[in-house]
């Protein structure tokens, strides 16, 4: 039930202020009124992810008991979980990096054609690189994950 609500809450931090901003008359005064509906969703969707995570987090938290042969961990499992933080950095930098880029090259881009339409081809192909570093990053991944 609460984690219903507090899904129901966040989707409704992101819907209303964006529907609020929408329904408003966007001639006069255009600029304060986005600021507004931007402070307001921002206040909100913080305001319900305090309140969900004090929520889950209330009750009391136990760590498991840990026997006490478990001391002895073996070689295969350090390397197997290295092998995972791994795949998951290589993913996580990856797509980080592409997002970077591919926002960059694409505003770029955009400024370019406004000046000259003739150059689409290229300013496509800036972009297509940028992507690239995401799909090497799932590819070292891979290479990492079929070895574990």
């Amino acid at each position: 039930m609460l984690m219903q609500l507090t899904v129901l809450l966040l989707i409704l931090s992101i819907i209303l202020p964006a529907g609020i901003l929408l329904a408003t008359n966007k001639k006069p005064g255009r600029v304060r009124r986005a600021r507004l509906g931007l402070a307001f969703n921002v206040v909100s969707f913080f305001g319900v992810l305090i309140f969900s995570t004090i929520a889950m987090f209330s009750g009391a938290a136990e760590a498991a008991s840990v026997p006490s042969q478990s001391a002895n961990i073996p070689p295969e499992a350090i390397s197997s979980g290295l092998a995972f933080i791994g795949a998951g950095l290589s993913v996580g930098l990856g797509s980080l990096g592409a997002g970077i880029a591919t926002g960059n090259a694409a505003a770029a881009a955009l400024g370019a054609l406004s000046e000259n339409e003739g150059i689409m081809a290229k300013a496509l192909v800036f972009v297509a690189l940028a992507e690239g570093v995401a799909i090497y990053g799932f590819v070292i991944a891979f290479m990492i994950l079929n070895r574990v």
